[in-house]
């Protein structure tokens, strides 16, 4: 009974795992003490495979889990020892017989059997871990007609889960994985720092530097993301360097007892505790709504006046092709318009820097969608139906000669923790979105510099010539640009800000502060045309064509009104410059100028400027009426773009 073979019975090992030991009885025995030995043989045989089992599972290797269940089944051993001692005894008393000994076996024999075929598929398989736990745990529920052997296979999954409980409890209450086995089901993967978090557009540290592994123990697969989650928690507010613990952990053991549960609870409050804790930290000491906040007024130009300063002070350098612009000087300037304006009350804004990239905004959307990340799911249907034909076209199509004007950006120094919120895939969108408006705002610079050109001419009486047209067309680009510039800020930025801002106030958690902040980025390019490779083609070269026709008109008036008095005083040999000695007789040269200047356009410039400016207001014309087109069509499945639509209705109805 103990594995020591006798006079009449010993046994054989078999290769077989499952088959591994048989007894042989000898045949010279009666046929009844042959048939009542066969009975109890299979308890001998329960007891050496797990016994074996105990030896085999005791080493080192096999893990905190299988150590724990080992020592359970020793003790339950002990037991059976003290039962086969007893029954020795009684037959050196010679009050034993064959018959007695099968009945004291049989309480014995269930409980045996069970642990045989609990111990047979752990050693078949090799389990370890949370693999032992779920295995106890289904073979329990399995035994639920024989009480005896239930509440066994319970107290066994008890003990084995003691020391799993205890690496569960140095997770939830101090954010440390203590596995020196591999047996957790949270893996932690030490490659991934926290400064890629500003770096990285595709940095995975907050989704992967910790992350559940395959085996999760069944009793605690529903609060699995929870106990995640807490930990992670935990170790953010650790390398902050706020050391904290859970208040209640030194007297809340972690312990599985049967259907009561009450790990869960504990697990909950540990849950509640850290997600307080570190949402405190990161909104009062690290003061996350000032960040924000930040972020609307520079990238989102919520606060415009230092980005007039900036590129007036920056137009000669912004002017140049990027290669050959120094940041450096960039941002000296941007801290000159940052101190002169109304944001050196932000005790933020130097941590905002500039960059300049060596992309256009849609050869940078064309990579970032390639890149096969988040961004990409965001792209409207309409551009997977037509193909990416369109969008290569588009590419291929963007201007080869760009300056710093098309690839001038903001960049934000973020430290840790606040870089889970704003990180560098956070502060990509916030650029792309700044790139936008920027380069909106040039244009309706370049336009507003046309009107003023206009402005000079007022004086002069050119009615019925080409110029009066360019007023018109000039006026009909000024309100496209001011109807998009109006859109995308007080339509679209700025009631999401507000209901982002608004949804942090009342989160409980950092992860849901993410998620409210990711949505209002995605929700921000969407609506502010970037994810419609479409329309921004079409907005692109409407604006193109403004700032093609602004630099025409800039260049032609000034150098077609100038009068035939001023070139001959300019070509004439001695170079000298008339002065008119009176007020009367500068009068009168004034008009006669005037005069001249007018034959002068009538005669000889007006048939050039009216082919010039038909050829931008024909390109105006058709590529505004196919935007008002698209825009009306996308409108019933995307709503937000009825606006626009609408706010460019009027301008439509005088094309």
């Amino acid at each position: 009974m103990v594995g020591i073979e006798g006079r009449y019975i010993w046994m054989k090992r078999g290769r077989a795992k499952e088959n591994g030991i048989t007894f042989q009885v000898d045949a010279s025995m009666d046929l009844a003490l042959q048939e009542l030995a066969k009975r109890i043989l299979p308890l001998c045989e329960n007891y050496i495979i797990i016994n074996l089992y105990v030896e085999s599972r005791s080493h080192f290797k096999h893990g905190l889990v299988n150590h724990a269940f080992a020592a359970a089944l020793r003790a339950i051993l002990q037991d059976y020892h003290a039962m086969v001692a007893q029954l020795e005894h009684q037959f050196r008393l010679g009050r034993l017989s064959l018959q007695g000994l099968w009945f004291f076996c049989q309480p014995m024999m269930g409980a045996m059997q069970a642990l045989t075929v609990v111990v047979q598929k752990a050693s078949m398989n090799n389990l370890s871990g949370s693999a032992i736990l779920n295995l106890l745990q289904s073979q329990a529920a399995a035994m639920a007609g024989d009480n005896a052997a239930r509440s066994l296979l319970e107290k066994l999954t008890q003990h084995a889960c003691a020391p799993y409980l205890g690496i569960l409890e140095r997770w939830v209450y101090e954010g440390v994985i203590d596995d020196p086995y591999w047996e957790f089901f949270i893996a932690e993967n030490k490659t991934l720092q926290k400064e890629s978090l500003t770096q990285d557009y595709n940095a995975k540290y907050w989704q992967q530097r910790y992350s559940l592994k395959p085996g999760i123990p069944s009793f605690l697969t529903n609060a699995a993301e929870a106990i995640l989650t807490t930990g992670k928690y935990l170790n953010v507010l650790r390398e902050c360097g706020h050391h904290v613990q859970v208040p209640f952990a030194e007297n809340a053991k972690l312990t599985n007892s049967g259907q009561n549960r009450p790990y869960l609870e504990c697990i909950n409050i540990a849950y509640n505790f850290a997600s307080a804790e570190l949402l405190n930290l990161i909104t009062q000491k690290y003061d996350l709504n000032s960040r924000l906040r930040s972020m609307k007024h520079y990238f989102l130009l919520d606060q415009g006046d230092f980005l007039v300063h900036f590129m007036d002070i920056a137009r000669d350098e912004l002017i140049k092709k990027p290669a050959t612009i120094s940041v450096e000087k960039l941002q000296s300037l941007l801290d000159l318009a940052l101190r002169t304006s109304v944001a050196v009350s932000d005790p933020c804004h130097e941590d905002l820097t500039c960059c300049v990239e060596r992309t256009s905004l849609p050869a940078q959307l064309d990579v970032l969608k390639k890149m096969g990340n988040s961004i990409s799911d965001l792209y409207t249907p309409t551009d997977s139906l037509e193909g990416d034909s369109n969008s290569e076209n588009f590419i291929q199509s963007a201007p080869v000669n760009i300056t710093g004007l098309e690839t001038f950006t903001l960049n934000y120094k973020v430290q840790w923790p606040l870089s889970l919120v704003l990180s560098r895939k956070a502060l990509t969108k916030y650029q792309l979105i700044f790139r936008l408006l920027f380069h909106c705002k040039h244009v309706e610079r370049q336009l507003c510099g046309t009107w003023q050109t206009h402005q000079s001419t007022r004086s002069l009486n050119l009615l019925g010539t080409a110029i009066s047209g360019s007023y018109v067309l000039c006026q009909k680009m000024l309100h496209f640009m001011q109807s998009l510039v109006h859109y995308l800020t007080f339509e679209v930025l700025e009631p999401n800000w507000h209901v982002m801002y608004e949804r942090v106030q009342t989160t409980k958690s950092i992860d849901e502060v993410m998620q409210h902040h990711d949505y209002f980025l995605d929700k921000c390019l969407k609506e502010c045309l970037l994810l419609w490779p479409e329309i921004l083609q079409k907005v692109e070269k409407l604006k193109s064509i403004c700032l093609q026709y602004s630099a025409a008109i800039q260049w032609l008036i000034p150098s077609m009104l100038v009068s035939d008095s001023v070139v001959t005083n300019v070509n004439s040999s001695d170079g000298v410059v008339l002065k008119e000695i009176s007020n009367k007789g500068a009068n009168r040269t004034r008009s006669r100028h005037r005069a001249q200047t007018i034959r002068a356009w009538k005669s000889t410039d007006d048939a050039t400027f009216k082919a010039t400016l038909g050829k931008y207001e024909e390109e105006f014309t058709e590529e505004m009426k196919s935007l008002i087109i698209f825009l009306s069509s996308c409108s019933q499945a995307e709503p937000y773009l009825a606006h626009l639509a609408q706010g460019l209705q009027g301008l439509g109805k005088d094309l």
